[in-house]
Parts: structure tokens; sequence; C-alpha cells
């Protein structure tokens, strides 16, 4: 029977907040698991992590903060409802899945009332609780991290073994129910399902092809690094499968896609690929930006598949004819690609043991319109979610991704639009998004028109000049070089930061790290002299 009630849950969140320590945040949150029934764990876990629904769940909850503050501020003094029972977690999950999936005319209002159900028993500090949770922000200092120990801990399982599951599932709630249910042999039967996609690999920043060779061992596949769309491609038999790095499905938005996949893999009952999709008009990459509009694009399909048609690099592959092989050597992958895949859908590619070889290589992707080189650890694994130095990216301009976190309104040419944006890393220790510095550089009229619009829909409170939003938009930013800054939480600040372009297919969890942006200001001064070194 459901018991945990949602202020044992804020109970929690309150401990934990006030603990610095990690070996007692696990312990809080393991023990609280083991007290939870099996319809209480995935919401607990997911709810402690800053999310509301299943990874793969279509079901979005589509209220601003103005809607949110707008009904609490309507509700009548909480004395007069002190006798109320207090809602169990379950119960208030539900009435969030019947919020979410209020749409049509009258939506709006429906949705109030919904909220004012779910708002109206709850104490003040319940409902901050439960406002962070619906906003992606619990700032406990939970991180998935955190919450994968405590899963571990809380079933006696080994850690490792969690987070190879949680690789394939991408859903940490799930992994807490698994566990917590089915024990170890669940958790080790965990793997790649068809047509469940899985978070992609990641690669970190290489600034030569000197480093990349010394980083591994001196041998590295080269492949172009090409500025596409990343997609996951899913198949059985006939059935055929798009999903973009979100995890989002798109197949029907790419049946030209779909026909390259069928004409060009052979020998194969299922598989899933890694690959790029890009247009090509008159031999030259198509920007980014318009590879997206395609995509998302609902009307005027056909109109957009005549004049912008995808072709397709396939660069990895995580599953082939019922075996898994993310555990196998980078290089065996590539075999097992090559005799498959018809060698004009695979990603342009070389091994190099020297910097000559390898800055030739470079220098070709970038004058095909590339955007540079992937350096690939021969016999590196394939680790879906993961940022390794397995695969590293080597691009001409320094870049990273952030997500905005806040924004301010504009004044100039600029008012009326939010265009100053406040840039966010994510803090892999704490799980909390850290600004790294502001910009309101690098788009076009157009796209802060189209990010206003967006940032608004996102807006959690407002103050002053200064909107705070939730994490959910990624940007490429550029930047000259990485300054200490008292000013930030995350102690570092972008100089010249500039934004490169919108990532509307990014994840925000995927998004770079304060471990990686630390990691960059130090390798500056591999050629940089400190204030330090000159006295100052």
């Amino acid at each position: 029977m459901d018991s945990i009630s949602f202020a044992e849950f804020t109970e929690i969140c309150k401990q934990l907040e006030k603990t610095s320590s990690k070996k007692q945040k696990v312990t809080i949150i393991s023990n609280f698991l083991k007290k939870a029934s099996k319809n209480e764990v995935a919401i607990i876990a997911r709810f402690l992590s800053g999310t509301i629904f299943p990874v793969n769940s279509n079901l979005v909850l589509d209220v601003g903060g103005a809607t949110i503050y707008k009904v609490i501020k309507s509700l009548p003094s909480q004395t007069l409802f002190q006798s109320m029972s207090k809602p169990k977690i379950v119960e208030i999950y539900k009435q969030l899945e019947k919020l979410a999936k209020t749409k049509g005319e009258g939506s709006r209002k429906r949705k109030e009332i919904i909220l004012k159900g779910i708002f109206l028993p709850l104490t003040n500090e319940e409902r901050e609780y439960l406002i962070r949770a619906i906003f992606g922000e619990m700032r406990t200092g939970a991180s998935e991290g955190i919450i994968l120990e405590a899963i571990a801990q809380a079933t006696d399982t080994d850690l490792e073994k969690i987070r190879r599951a949680y690789m394939f599932i991408g859903d940490i709630g799930e992994v807490a129910e698994i566990a917590l249910t089915q024990g170890k042999k669940g958790i080790e039967e965990t793997t790649l399902q068809l047509f469940r996609p899985v978070r992609p690999m990641l690669a970190e920043m290489a600034y030569s092809i000197d480093e990349a060779l010394r980083a591994h061992k001196g041998k590295t596949g080269l492949e172009f690094k090409y500025d596409g769309i990343r997609v996951q491609i899913h198949i059985q038999n006939n059935k055929v499968k798009v999903y973009t790095r979100r995890l989002n499905e798109i197949t029907e938005h790419v049946p030209d896609l779909v026909e390259k996949v069928k004409w060009g893999i052979r020998r194969v009952n299922n598989v899933v690929l890694d690959a790029e999709a890009l247009a090509l008009v008159n031999g030259k990459p198509v920007p980014f930006q318009m590879l997206v509009r395609r995509v998302q694009r609902q009307r005027d399909i056909y109109k957009y598949l005549k004049n912008l048609p995808f072709d397709l690099y396939v660069f990895d592959i995580l599953y082939l004819n019922d075996r898994l092989l993310v555990d196998l050597p980078y290089i065996e992958r590539w075999k097992e690609l090559e005799n498959i895949v018809e060698s004009k859908l695979l990603a342009t590619r070389t091994i190099v043991d020297n910097v000559d070889e390898g800055e030739k290589f470079y220098k070709m992707s970038i004058s095909s319109g590339h955007e540079g080189v992937m350096a690939k650890k021969l016999d590196g694994k394939y680790m879906p979610g993961s940022r390794k130095k397995l695969w590293l990216k080597i691009k001409e301009a320094d870049t990273i991704d952030c997500v905005i976190i806040a924004a301010e309104w504009g004044h100039g040419r600029r008012r009326g639009w939010l265009s100053d944006y406040y840039l966010g890393v994510i803090d892999e220790e704490s799980g909390e998004y850290v600004c790294v510095g502001k910009t309101f550089k690098g788009l076009t009229d157009a796209e802060f028109e189209q990010m206003t619009k967006k940032l608004l829909e996102l807006k959690i409170s407002e103050k002053g000049y200064v909107v705070i939003v939730q994490p959910k938009i990624v940007v490429e930013v550029a930047y000259s070089e990485i300054q200490k800054s008292p000013k930030y939480k995350s102690g570092y600040a972008l100089r010249f930061a500039r934004i490169t372009r919108i990532r509307w297919d990014k994840d925000p969890r995927d998004v770079s790290t304060l471990k990686e942006v630390s990691e960059r200001f130090k390798k500056q001064f591999e050629k940089k002299a400190r204030l330090e070194d000159l006295g100052l």
C-alpha cells in the first residue's frame, strides 16, 4: 500500500539540503527508498533528480512559473486546511499526470483548477519543493550520481552494475524500481532494447592532433566531425525508427533517411546505429540551424525533402543481430559496420599514428566544410550517456555547451527581447547548473525573438529586469579565454563569450561540466603564463 506522503518527501529534501556530506546524502536517500512501496520508488527517485515523468514519456506539464505563482496567490489561508489529510506522493504524481494530459480548448483554465487541487493541501514548504521538482532545480545537492549510489546501497548491488543499467535505460526512476523490486538479477538483466533509444556517447575537447595521439597512446581513429543532426537508428526486419540525441522519435520527418537505411544496410535482422544526418548543396554542408528547421517543420515536409534532402553518415554500432556490441573495442565495432553498411553511408575515417598524417586529415575535413575531426581510442568501449576521453573532438574554435538559466531584458535596439543570457554548466557533484558568465552576442534578430518567446514559456520568476527560467535551452558558446571569477558560483567566467548556435537537439543533461571548465582553465596555462608565475 502506498504510504509515503509528500510531507515526508519534503523532510528528506530538507535533510539533504542541510548536509554537505556526500556519504550522508547517499544514506538518507537509501533509507528513504527502502521505505517506499513498488509504486513509489520510481516517483521518489525522479522527483529527487528534478524530473517528473519517465524519460521515454511524451508527457509535458506545459505550465510556466507565472501560472503556478498565480494559482498559489489565489489560494485561501493555509490555516483553514490544517486538518486536511496529507497527500501521498503517488497522489501528487497522478495529479501531475492529469495536468500533462489536459489539452485542447479551455485547457489553460482546467490546468489552473488542477494546480489548485495539487497545491491547496500543501504547506508553503511543501509547495516550494514541488515547484523545484517541476522546474528541474531541486538544489539539494542530490545529483544523479548520488542517487545511483543510494540505489546501489539500498539494494546491496555493485554500483557499476547500477550505472550500466542506467546507461541503457536513461531513466533514474526505472533503475530504482528495477533494483528495489527485482534486485540484483533484474539490474544484471537490464540491457539495450530495440526501439528504446539510449543517450549517445559524448566526447571531450582536445586542442591538437598531438594531444589526441598522446591521450590514445600513440594511435587513434580519426573521423570527420560533421556539423549535422545526430541520430540513433533502430532497425528490426523492415521496421525502421529514427531518434534524435534527445531521444525524440523523428521517423516521420525523415523518410529520406529511412529509405537510405533500407537501401544501404544489409545482412541484418536487427541493429542499432549511431550516425549523423546532414545536407549538402553543391557539395557544401548546409548550416546546422537549417537542418533543425527541417526536422521541426510540421508542414511543407515534401518541399523540404526536395530542396534539402538528408545525407547519412554512420559512425558507430551498438547492437547487431541480437548481440550487444558496446563492450567491443571501437576498431572491432567499425569492422562490424563495414560488413553491413554501404561505404557511401560510412563516415570518412582513417587511423593515424603521427601528427603529420592527422593534421592532413584534419585539414581535409575543414576544407570540405566540416567542423574538424573526432579522435577515437581504438580499444575504447561505447559508453551511452558518458563523456570520456575515449572520444575527443578537435575543432577550430574553443566552444562549450551551456544551458540558459536566466536572461535579462535588453535595451536600445534589443528592447523588448530577452537578449542577455546567463550561461550554466552542470556541477556533477551537486547536480546543479552553475553560471559561467553571460552574453548577448551571436544571435540574429529572428533568433532573439524566437528565444524570447521560448524563455517566457519557461519562466520561473522575475527579479527586476532578470527572468529566471527552467534550464532547458542548450546553446553552443565560443569564448576566447576562461578566467577565475568570484562573481559566479562556478568560480569561472567565459571571456568574450558568444553564442555560435542554439542546440535545440541537445539535452540539458549533456551540457559541459564544471570539471571540464576547470580542466580547460588549467590547460590554458600550457601556452600562457600565470599571474603567480610572474610574481603578480
